[in-house]
């Protein structure tokens, strides 16, 4: 059973959820702790590292995306204590999503021939793309995931790379200003096994998440082996969650017992 779903986003960034809706969704799974991850975003409605909002326990947190020289990693940052180091950093980022977002819009315009429904702006990200052409009655899809195999993934002809901090920089930002730092999703990488070695300089890793090249046994790189082999070297909490952007909570995290030592770091 998930107690804790460590990897939530809401409308502050590509989700669907506001933070107002957050409890009522996490109760509908069954979930006691939830922790707001919002891609490169800090929630403004969100004032202390740990806050309860109508019976849930919410983590203040953040996803950073990062480049790590042969590939681009995400942070979890959680319990956020806003540094203003980190705030100006999230809002270089946002000016430089607003202008990659509109670099996307257009590059996915001209591709298809069409007009979309959604506007460059901060928190803007490549689902709220896909989201767009789906709705469009004129492009043909109706399935987000199909416009990024298509057309918007990474090395796709209307992808946008976005500027990041590299991965010291943005590693030394989240643990100045959180309890926890930890990798996201290590099997979904290019090279696992060298984003796993990056972990010697955070508290934690994934390690449980519900999608694409998950932990367990028979994924691809090694597996939950090579998850739990990067825990005992670096001495890492496991995190876990469900990375939702929709309303569904509760897909994957941590249970009771497994959120306590997490819980005492923050």
């Amino acid at each position: 059973m998930v107690y804790a779903d460590l990897h939530v986003h809401t409308q502050r960034s590509d989700g669907t959820l506001t933070l107002d809706e957050v409890p009522a969704a996490a109760r509908e799974a069954d979930v006691e702790v939830v922790a707001v991850t919002d891609h490169d975003r800090l929630h403004p409605d969100l004032d202390a590292p740990v806050t309860e909002r109508d019976g849930v326990e919410v983590v203040a947190g953040i996803e950073l995306r990062v480049d790590a020289g042969d590939q681009r990693l995400d942070l979890l940052g959680y319990g956020v204590t806003p540094t203003d180091d980190l705030v100006a950093e999230t809002e270089r980022i946002q000016r430089d999503r607003v202008a990659r977002g509109r670099a996307i819009i257009e590059n996915v315009e001209d591709a298809l021939g069409v007009t979309l429904d959604v506007e460059p702006r901060e928190g803007l990200g490549r689902p709220h793309v896909a989201r767009s052409v789906v709705a469009h009655p004129d492009t043909g899809y109706d399935d987000p995931g199909a416009v990024f195999v298509d057309l918007i993934g990474n090395g796709g002809p209307c992808f946008v790379a976005r500027d990041v901090p590299d991965f010291e920089a943005g590693a030394e930002l989240l643990a100045d200003a959180c309890g926890v730092v930890g990798l996201a999703h290590p099997l979904r990488y290019p090279d696992p096994e060298a984003a796993l070695a990056r972990c010697g300089a955070l508290d934690a890793v994934e390690l449980d998440y519900p999608y694409d090249r998950p932990v367990g046994e028979g994924s691809a790189d090694g597996g939950r082996e090579l998850v739990e082999d990067a825990i005992e070297a670096y001495d890492l909490l496991p995190a876990g969650g469900s990375d939702a952007h929709g309303r569904e909570l509760g897909k994957a995290g941590l249970d009771e017992a497994a959120y306590e030592p997490f819980r005492e770091r923050l």
